[in-house]
C-alpha cells in the first residue's frame, strides 16, 4: 500500500472532558485507509504536541484495551509528532475487530512532565473510490513533460490525496488537494525517461477515512 504523508493533519476529534490541569494535544487523529487494488486496509494514529516533545503516549480503544503504549525511553527531547500505522491485512474483518469503531482516548506525558489529553473518533465507513482517467492503466510512452493526472470527482469527498512515486529510487510527490480538484500537473523535472511510476489518488471523507486507487505508467525513452 502506498502510504501518503498528509501535508496538513486531519483533526478527527476535538479534545473533550480534559482532566483538571491537563493540556490539549495540538492534534489527535485516527483513521482507516484502504487500497482498492490490493484489497487491504490499515489504521493510522497521529498525535502532535505543539509545546514540548512527548516522553510517552497511551491510546485506549473504545473497548478499554490499550492499543498504543509508546515511550521515548531515555530521550530528553521526546517526540513532538507521532504517526503510527497498523499492519495491512486483507479486508477480512481482522483490522476492524482489533480496532473497533468509537472514541479513542489519547494521553501523553511531555518531557516537562505535563499531561496532555485528547479524543478522536474512528469509523469503519470508507469513502467511494475515484477512477483515474489519465494516465491510463499501465500506459506506455508517457511524455515526461506536461503530464496531467486526471480523475473523477467523488460526491461528499472533503479532500483528495495524490501520490506519485518511483519505487526503486523512492522519489515521490505527495499532495493534499481540495475536494473540487480533478487534475494535477506533474512538475517539470520530476519524471525521467524510460521509468515506471505509480500514481495513487485517495478520496478523503469527513471523518478522515480514505480510499485509494492506483495505477502504473511508463515514461517514454529519451530520443
Amino acid at each position: 500500500m502506498i502510504k501518503p504523508v498528509v501535508l496538513t493533519a486531519v483533526l478527527l476529534g476535538a479534545c473533550q472532558g480534559l482532566a483538571w490541569g491537563a493540556e490539549k494535544f495540538d492534534t489527535v487523529a485516527v483513521y482507516l485507509e484502504q487500497t482498492a487494488e490490493d484489497e487491504d486496509s490499515e489504521v493510522t494514529f497521529e498525535a502532535i504536541s505543539d509545546t514540548a516533545g512527548l516522553a510517552a503516549l497511551k491510546v485506549v480503544a473504545p473497548d478499554e484495551r490499550t492499543v498504543i503504549d509508546f515511550k521515548a525511553a531515555d530521550s530528553k527531547l521526546g517526540m513532538q509528532h507521532l504517526t503510527l500505522e497498523s499492519p495491512e491485512p486483507k479486508n477480512d474483518g481482522r483490522l476492524q475487530a482489533d480496532f473497533p469503531a468509537g472514541v479513542y482516548r489519547f494521553t501523553g506525558t511531555s518531557t516537562t512532565g505535563a499531561t496532555l489529553q485528547g479524543e478522536a473518533k474512528l469509523t469503519h465507513k470508507l469513502p467511494a473510490v475515484t477512477r483515474i482517467l489519465r494516465p491510463r492503466p499501465d500506459e506506455k510512452n508517457v511524455p515526461i513533460a506536461g503530464l496531467q493526472v486526471r480523475w473523477n470527482p467523488v460526491k461528499d469527498a472533503t479532500a483528495f490525496v495524490l501520490v506519485i512515486e518511483h519505487e526503486k529510487t523512492h522519489r515521490e510527490i505527495r499532495a493534499n488537494l481540495l475536494a473540487t480538484a480533478t487534475t494535477f500537473t506533474i512538475p517539470e523535472g520530476f519524471l525521467s525517461p524510460g521509468l515506471e511510476y505509480k500514481v495513487a489518488v485517495g478520496t478523503v471523507a469527513k471523518d478522515g477515512n480514505r480510499s485509494f486507487t492506483e495505477t502504473a505508467f511508463t515514461t517514454a525513452d529519451r530520443k
